[in-house]
């Protein structure tokens, strides 16, 4: 158990910032399922416009610290591979 005010402070931040984080994760989670779904339903169009509307969550989720660069890049580049393949 923390004894110094800093710590106790850092624990209580950083219990915030978790929540946010988590929020944050599942919202990107929730737009690339979208995406997910409708290529598995052989929807050429829905798969791209729910592809318009995950690119900017997944860049976003770089901006605040979300997900590595690459990894946001890697998951775009996969996605529209697939969706390209319909």
């Amino acid at each position: 158990m923390a004894n110094h005010l800093s710590a106790k402070k850092r624990i209580r931040s950083t219990a915030r910032r978790t929540d946010i984080n988590r929020t944050r994760r599942g919202r990107i989670r929730t737009f690339v399922r979208k995406v997910e779904e409708a290529i598995a339903s052989g929807d050429k169009a829905s798969a791209e416009t729910a592809m318009k509307t995950a690119m900017p969550e997944l860049h976003r989720g770089v901006l605040r610290g979300i997900l590595h660069k690459n990894t946001a890049a890697r998951k775009i580049s996969r996605l529209t591979k697939r969706i390209k393949t319909l």
